[in-house]
């Protein structure tokens, strides 16, 4: 994907936008391209799931997105500091804040309509069809380096429930770390990627996948939801986009303040797994327990017949048995 393929693409997805047909000559005229070479770009736009409808003698249509996202929207939607940079299909999120750090703000977010290499925790794949879902990376620094960011993955998961919340979604939870349910679904994930050293200045890429309205999406491999299913309608995604951004930007700030402490009654109102009965494994060992919730560091405190135990993350994987 060459960056001069990408912004001609982005133009055409901006004239298709309404909902209207466009003819080729038009597109062709307004980005300096031949009509061949629009129509080039139009094929891999169909490839990356669009639905376009073309018809002779009137142009191109855009056909199954409810509403695609603006750099503009998301500002005057956004209440916080945060610096948005739209891309149209990149390979995903994490990777293009990876690219630029260096050269970014603290609270930059990239936001893009599909990713062709999302991904999520422990290597897994996160589906992402264009238009369907909300795909974000916000940076972060911390100038306390990683020993500073205990329960970082809980307190984003406590923004994003709480912008669901705050849409009319009733029975949301979050999962430790991170994981958003509702009715028992998977309805968004979290991906924290961290750079930089021990005592030092550490840098947070904080990706997001949350499912907007996806249209029978092959390759998840686990039951799910998205936010039309629990709301019942789809928001505005210009609109829910930016409040997800601006959650993300004042947690932040809070937790850089104070740590996870001063969010944790913010979570116990969301925790999925306090009370069950649940089966941790953490490397060779499986231990199975009564999730008693967290604790002030975002450790999952677990009640075994050992007595308490915590466990801070890594490769754990959590399941709440029935």
């Amino acid at each position: 994907m060459s960056e001069r393929g990408e912004r001609c693409r982005n133009k055409i997805l901006a004239m298709l936008a309404p909902g209207d047909f466009v003819s080729g000559e038009q597109m062709g005229q307004a980005l300096g391209v031949s009509r061949v070479a629009v129509a080039k770009h139009i094929t891999r736009l169909i490839e990356l799931g669009l639905d376009i409808q073309r018809v002779t003698g009137r142009g191109y249509r855009l056909q199954g997105v409810d509403e695609l996202l603006n750099v503009n929207a998301l500002n005057e939607a956004s209440n916080t500091p945060v610096t948005f940079d739209l891309h149209s299909v990149v390979g995903s999120t994490n990777d293009v804040v990876k690219q630029q750090l260096g050269n970014i703000p603290k609270g930059y977010c990239c936001v893009a309509e599909a990713q062709l290499s999302g991904r999520g925790r422990q290597g897994k794949r996160w589906v992402s069809p264009f238009g369907a879902s909300i795909y974000l990376s916000m940076y972060w620094s911390f100038l306390n380096g990683f020993q500073s960011l205990n329960g970082l993955s809980l307190a984003i998961g406590v923004a994003i429930a709480e912008a669901i919340s705050d849409e009319g979604g009733h029975g949301i939870a979050v999962k430790w770390p991170n994981d958003v349910y509702a009715e028992n679904n998977k309805l968004a994930g979290v991906l924290i990627e961290l750079e930089g050293q021990v005592g030092g200045q550490c840098d947070a890429i904080i990706g997001v996948g949350i499912n907007l309205k996806l249209r029978q999406p092959e390759g998840i491999d686990q039951p799910w939801t998205d936010v039309f299913q629990v709301l019942g309608r789809v928001p505005s995604r210009n609109a829910f986009c930016a409040k997800v951004a601006d959650n993300l930007h004042s947690v932040l700030c809070e937790f850089e303040r104070h740590g996870f402490a001063a969010l944790l009654s913010r979570w116990q109102a969301f925790d999925y797994l306090a009370g069950q009965t649940i089966q941790v494994s953490a490397g060779k060992d499986t231990i199975v327990g009564r999730a008693k919730g967290v604790n002030a560091q975002g450790a999952l405190v677990v009640e075994t017949s050992q007595g308490e135990r915590a466990f801070y993350g890594g490769e754990i994987s959590v399941r709440r048995q029935a």
